[in-house]
């Protein structure tokens, strides 16, 4: 079992930055990816960003030059800087993770809120 624990969401203005962190905890040493993904209400989670355990950084084209992510997989930890945020980034974030041997990101944490004003 992976447990994933997010921090650092809240209220933020259009324009302005926020800070996400997430660590993991448990069988994390089967981890091999790590990522962000978000869900607006009414709307499907989507990805945001996430990095392998090489280094290799995948965004969503809505985030692309706007947020940062980065960590240490084998210190379990990954960040998301937010800069720029728009209203449409209002969303609750949640990290996640990819095992070795899974197809695709299978642990989650509880999520963070991220609200953005205009």
């Amino acid at each position: 079992q992976v447990q994933l624990v997010e921090s650092g969401g809240g209220l933020a203005q259009a324009g302005g930055s926020l800070r996400l962190s997430c660590a993991a905890s448990g069988s994390a040493f089967s981890i091999n990816a790590m990522g962000w993904f978000r869900q607006a209400p009414g709307k499907q989670r989507e990805l945001v960003a996430t990095i392998t355990s090489s280094g290799t950084r995948n965004y969503a084209g809505s985030v692309k030059g706007r947020f940062t992510i980065s960590g240490d997989i084998a210190a379990n930890t990954v960040y998301l800087q937010m800069n720029s945020l728009k209203p449409e980034d209002t969303a609750v974030y949640y990290c996640s993770a990819r095992r070795v041997g899974s197809l695709g990101f299978d642990c989650w944490g509880q999520g963070t809120q991220v609200t953005v004003s205009s």
